[in-house]
């Protein structure tokens, strides 16, 4: 009795392997994957970087498992090391369907002399970096993207009310700000404070520009109540805040109590 128990205990192992084994091999593209072939690609980006060319040979490779057994992971992953691509999301649809679709980093400024920061705060590397103009400069010890951000945020509320722009941010490796301004103009922040001496600075723009018809050059905002101004023509006459020991220099306003 055992021995038939086995006998059929084996016959049932051996039918439920080969009805299995079929639907396995066609799932993992052992064979048949040419019977179920993803015929139709279709993707959907915006195309401002990335191209349809870049996507389809990324995606070529896996295509031949078939409909089935196609690994949406690997497509995944394929698409998203493409350069300017941001998220990846893939589907398949019966019965012959890929659906991929791409959204592209949007870069919101230069990072250091080869990488671009994206709005997300990611800091991503593309062949050319050239191909986006407008962008501003930012430059920063790894790690530090978000303060840049949010203090290029702050520097442009306080400025865009008078015409000016920030064009490039600097963090030094020991915290201390710098800017350059659409004018040309360079504002040395500082360490100490910075958002509250930028806010102060320009408030006190409109007293500084009053009967200057060329912008500044230079700023100093290291100073603990005040700051220093110099501008092009050295022979228009000073401007010169209200400051206790104010001496002025260059054509510009200096404070005592410097911070560096």
């Amino acid at each position: 009795m055992k021995g038939i128990a086995s006998l059929r205990l084996a016959a049932w192992s051996l039918a439920i392997v080969l009805v299995a084994l079929p639907v396995v091999g066609v799932l993992q593209g052992w064979f048949a994957s040419g019977r179920w072939p993803v015929r139709q690609l279709q993707v959907h980006a915006t195309f401002r970087h990335v191209s349809s060319d870049e996507v389809r040979a990324a995606v070529t490779p896996s295509l031949g498992a078939g409909f089935f057994a196609i690994n949406l992971d690997k497509v995944r992953d394929a698409v998203a090391a493409l350069p300017w691509v941001g998220q990846v999301e893939v589907s398949k649809h019966w019965p012959d369907a890929l659906d991929i679709t791409i959204r592209e980093i949007e870069p919101v400024a230069r990072w250091g002399s080869t990488a671009l920061l994206g709005r997300s705060g990611r800091i991503f590397t593309v062949p050319d970096p050239g191909v986006v103009n407008g962008l501003p400069q930012f430059n920063a010890p790894a790690g530090r993207a978000a303060d840049v951000m949010a203090f290029f945020h702050a520097a442009q509320q306080d400025f865009t009310p008078y015409g000016l722009h920030v064009t490039s941010v600097d963090l030094s490796a020991l915290g201390s700000w710098s800017l350059t301004l659409s004018n040309g103009g360079q504002v040395v922040v500082g360490g100490e404070q910075p958002d509250q001496r930028l806010a102060r600075f320009a408030a006190a723009l409109p007293i500084l520009m009053r009967g200057r018809d060329g912008g500044f050059t230079y700023a100093d905002l290291r100073y603990s109540n005040g700051f220093a101004v110099r501008w092009p023509d050295v022979a228009a006459p000073a401007s010169t805040m209200p400051v206790p020991h104010a001496t002025p220099t260059n054509g510009g306003s200096h404070a005592a109590d410097r911070n560096v």
